[in-house]
């Protein structure tokens, strides 16, 4: 492992074990999408990453987060929003209802390195207006990841991100407070992965750097509250937001997305981007 002016720059040996991290996330995110239902709340979806992470023999890399940074520690291992909460949602008693937009943001640790992602979905019958923002939030990070060329600047993924939000012309906020960052041996480190952005500035893109991309969409204004819990950010005008977010990693052979099940390939084939596994 060496280090660029504090951005971590990882093995092929440490990407893979950084994988293996990933792949947790992933199967565990997809578990709680599929027990997510009416009538069922944020505590007991909370539950099930809970005893996935005991299963996988991970350690969560939420829970407790924070105490050091002034803030409560987290009391839980996913982030639950549910429509008007952005990011940072705590799981509670609250009850999921038909027509709720639920993001859940979960991350884990195993063997040292961790795997970071976040996903979007609808309880019930979702509004065509929700189904749209989470697609258009899906498909700008989508545009980021694409855009995480070994050579680019890390200005080049923020552009394509907001370029992505912007082409859909439904007037979306994009939530500029709160950004991707680099990941590996700690969950958040250097550089800030800012989903608004201008092309060639910032950081570059190098072989052995791995990120978090993960834009935040609201379908209207982009102005956020942090409610009392010291956690939970809103839109402060009650809009629903949508967030995904993908840990991928720069190899030699190109992009290789570690918290999704097939590490990219078929949406980085449908962009044309270089698709670089190093083996599972």
């Amino acid at each position: 492992m060496r280090r660029r002016p504090g951005i971590e720059v990882k093995s092929v040996d440490q990407v893979r074990l950084m994988r293996v991290a990933g792949l947790i996330v992933g199967r565990t995110l997809a578990a709680v999408r599929d027990a997510a239902r009416v009538g069922i709340t944020t505590t007991e979806l909370d539950q099930v990453a809970r005893e996935h992470i005991a299963a996988a023999g991970a350690t969560s890399s939420f829970l407790g987060y924070g105490g050091g940074f002034g803030l409560p520690p987290f009391p839980a291992v996913t982030c639950i929003s549910v429509n008007e909460e952005i990011v940072h949602g705590i799981p509670g008693d609250r009850v999921l209802a038909d027509g709720d937009l639920v993001s859940v943001d979960f991350g884990v640790s195993k063997d040292g390195w961790h795997g970071d992602s976040a996903i979007t979905f609808g309880i019930g019958d979702l509004s065509p207006q929700a189904v749209a923002l989470s697609e258009t939030t899906r498909t700008a990070m989508w545009a980021g990841i694409a855009a995480a060329r070994i050579g680019a600047r890390i200005g080049d993924i923020a552009h394509a991100v907001e370029s992505s939000v912007k082409a859909s012309k439904a007037g979306y906020g994009i939530v500029a407070e709160y950004t991707g960052h680099g990941i590996g041996s700690e969950m958040h480190q250097p550089p800030d992965v800012p989903n608004l952005g201008r092309p060639g500035r910032g950081e570059l893109v190098v072989k052995g750097m791995c990120l978090a991309i993960e834009p935040m969409v609201t379908a209207g204004s982009a102005i956020t509250a942090t409610l009392e819990d010291e956690w939970t950010v809103v839109t402060r005008d009650g809009s629903p937001a949508a967030h995904w977010e993908h840990t991928v990693a720069l190899t030699p052979a190109g992009a290789w997305v570690l918290t999704a099940e097939d590490g990219g390939e078929a949406e980085l084939a449908a962009r044309g981007v270089k698709f670089g596994p190093l083996g599972d």
